[in-house]
């Protein structure tokens, strides 16, 4: 006896677009040039020269960012002239200190300074932050392990996604068959 192929029809095409669609613009997303989670600190509340500071950072490989939030010492004023910068190398010594220049960010209520340094592989760094006024310099380091980027954990989840959808996909077809096969 021979089988009757089914030919697809309109109702059957009209689900499987759409799925086809979502896969074709999820497999053209391309990743944000941001960090995966809040930034953490590496000094919080630090004397560095005249004024008090905390560093927080988000280290990716490629490109880190970094957070200067700058107080006042108690009873006395941030100095206009205030420059921050951030210096950066690997605690194995295999590259000199970069230097970057940190720029103040327009927010309401507090001084901030927020600055981009480049990281080429995952290591531990020594961060140098360096607060300059005619007043005087101040100084003070940390040590951060810079990661790769990406999701963390749930990067297993998000890559193993598209294998999930074909066997969902795959299910539903044996089943839509046997369904046939027990109807006929």
């Amino acid at each position: 006896m021979m089988k009757n192929n089914r030919i697809p029809t309109m109702k059957n095409v009209r689900y499987g677009f759409p799925a086809v669609i979502l896969l074709l613009l999820l497999a053209s997303i391309t990743p944000a040039r941001a960090h995966n989670g809040p930034p953490f600190p590496i000094l919080e509340n630090a004397k560095v020269g005249s004024c008090v500071v905390s560093l927080w950072t988000h280290p990716d490989v490629g490109t880190g960012t970094f957070f200067v939030i700058v107080n006042p010492d108690p009873g006395k004023a941030v100095p206009d002239d205030l420059a921050v910068k951030i210096g950066v190398q690997p605690v194995s010594g295999r590259l000199p200190e970069v230097m970057y220049t940190a720029q103040r960010a327009p927010i309401h209520g507090q001084i901030q300074y927020n600055v981009q340094a480049e990281f080429d592989r995952q290591e531990f760094w020594r961060i140098r932050l360096i607060l300059q006024t005619a007043q005087g310099t101040g100084e003070a380091t940390a040590q951060v392990e810079v990661t790769p980027p990406g999701f963390g954990r749930m990067e297993l989840l998000f890559y193993t996604l598209p294998f999930l959808a074909v066997g969902l996909l795959w299910s539903r077809a044996i089943a839509r068959s046997r369904r046939n096969k027990t109807s006929a």
